[in-house]
């Protein structure tokens, strides 16, 4: 028999909202001491990575202190990097991997707390590799807030303003994208005019540090609209042509860990959430489960779908409506066109996704 495993992630909490949808990082809920959940660490220029983990922290209080001198920060985990490799052309980032945004706004608190060569603290959007992005970043030592655009590996001009950044003390930047307008805001405050850049039109977020500053996040959240992946637009598809169909789950595996995660179903209720063994072994073992789920008499068929070159990049899941005299071996069957007709349309993993 089939067996499901869905698990709720601790990593964010993604709601709707009336214009969208929003997306809250907390950190505070993380456990301390190690990288946060769902993020990859990656280095774009020369040198080590950066050493990110979620620490003990003073983040800012969601009211204003009632009595005069009350403390206006409160003790949470907080976001942070730690690395003190003092390289200049080295700048630590993590990116989040659970999805990809184009028309969104990106918010985060961020406070430079300590480095000797720099103190900066910025994020990445439109995230494409390691040497194809954009980032905002604010520099504690320059008193300066500056945005790049990286392609191919070439970092362009700078373009900012300059303006105090105290260190340790907690800021708030803001990316507002929209088609090819990209727009900031610095303690609620604009700092450059509105850009306008044809290089990304979508990527993943993420956090920005230089050198061996060491930074701290918190408060990170975005709220967009939501992109229809192509693994969204199968599984969308098929509910408009089958009426048999009760149920479409697509899981990947995750870049950060040994999980799978769903990273498409009908109406995305359960985007985000972890599979369980049958969807490992699936992808793992390139295997073919099957089964009835006996509190509601739906199949359940557990499909391997494959890139261009063969290879097991995805676990399907459809749930069929049974019928008298069904059976593991039709139920496969019936599953297996519309898994075959997914592979036509995609080369590579990346492809489902972005």
């Amino acid at each position: 028999m089939l067996r499901r495993f869905l698990i709720l992630s601790v990593v964010v909490v993604s709601v709707v909202v009336a214009h969208g949808a929003e997306r809250v990082f907390d950190f505070a809920q993380m456990p301390e001491g190690k990288p946060p959940e769902g993020f990859f660490n990656v280095l774009t220029g020369i040198a080590k990575p950066g050493d990110w983990k979620v620490v003990p922290g003073d983040a800012p209080t969601a009211f204003k202190p009632l009595v005069p001198g009350a403390p206006a920060t409160s003790k949470v985990n907080v976001l942070a990097q730690l690395s003190t490799d003092a390289t200049d052309e080295r700048f630590p980032t993590l990116i989040f991997d659970g999805d990809v945004y184009d028309n969104f706004t990106f918010t985060t608190k961020i406070k430079c707390v300590a480095g000797k060569a720099e103190q900066m603290a910025g994020v990445v959007f439109r995230y494409q590799d390691p040497k194809n992005y954009y980032y905002v970043r604010a520099s504690a030592l320059g008193n300066n807030v500056r945005f790049f655009k990286v392609v191919n590996g070439l970092r362009g001009d700078p373009i900012g303003t300059e303006l105090p950044v105290p260190a340790g003390v907690w800021h708030e930047l803001t990316v507002e994208c929209k088609g090819n307008q990209i727009h900031f805001l610095f303690n609620g405050k604009e700092v450059v005019p509105t850009l306008t850049d044809n290089s990304f039109a979508f990527g993943k977020i993420g956090f920005w540090t230089k050198s061996d500053s060491v930074s701290q996040f918190t408060d990170a959240k975005i709220i967009y609209i939501p992109r229809e992946t192509l693994a969204k637009a199968m599984v969308r598809e098929i509910f408009e042509q089958r009426s048999s169909i009760v149920e479409v789950v697509i899981f990947m595996k995750d870049r950060t860990s040994s999980e799978v995660r769903v990273v498409a179903c009908h109406g995305d209720k359960f985007v985000g959430q972890a599979g369980g063994q049958v969807e490992k072994d699936v992808i793992a073992k390139d295997v073919i489960y099957s089964g009835q789920d006996p509190s509601t008499g739906v199949m359940l068929v557990t499909m391997p779908l494959h890139d261009r070159n063969g290879e097991p990049v995805a676990a399907v899941r459809v749930e069929l409506k049974a019928f008298k005299g069904q059976t593991d071996k039709n139920a496969i069957l019936r599953a297996t066109p519309l898994v075959k007709q997914m592979e036509q349309r995609f080369k590579e993993a990346k492809d489902l996704v972005e």
